[in-house]
């Protein structure tokens, strides 16, 4: 896909929030950039334990970076996770125990 076209966006997905606002009624208005951040943050929290880093890209997409300097780009969580792996040549397991105790509050990480 060339930039432009990924520039133009589509619907929205289904972890957007704000693509869908009914959904989660009992929740003050929010931007669909604030919760894009968000995602971003807490993304890289995760994506840290595997020398990854995520950054949003024109609202309309992610940049996974990992530390040798690879990128690829995804446009929403659900591609995250096999790039990732593509990426780190590692598993990206939610329930390693490594990455739940860098997560568990007051890990210092």
């Amino acid at each position: 896909m060339c930039s432009l076209c990924a520039m133009l966006g589509g619907r929205g997905h289904w972890t957007d929030t704000s693509s869908n606002p009914a959904a989660f009624q009992n929740r003050p208005a929010t931007t669909l950039r604030r919760e894009r951040q968000g995602r971003t943050r807490l993304a890289n929290a995760i994506l840290q334990h595997y020398d990854l880093s995520l950054a949003d890209w024109a609202a309309t997409s992610y940049v996974l970076r990992s530390r040798t300097g690879q990128t690829a780009m995804v446009e929403n969580l659900t591609e995250l996770w096999p790039a990732a792996e593509s990426l780190s040549k590692k598993l990206c397991d939610p329930l390693d125990e490594a990455l739940l105790a860098r997560l568990a509050p007051g890990s210092g990480s």
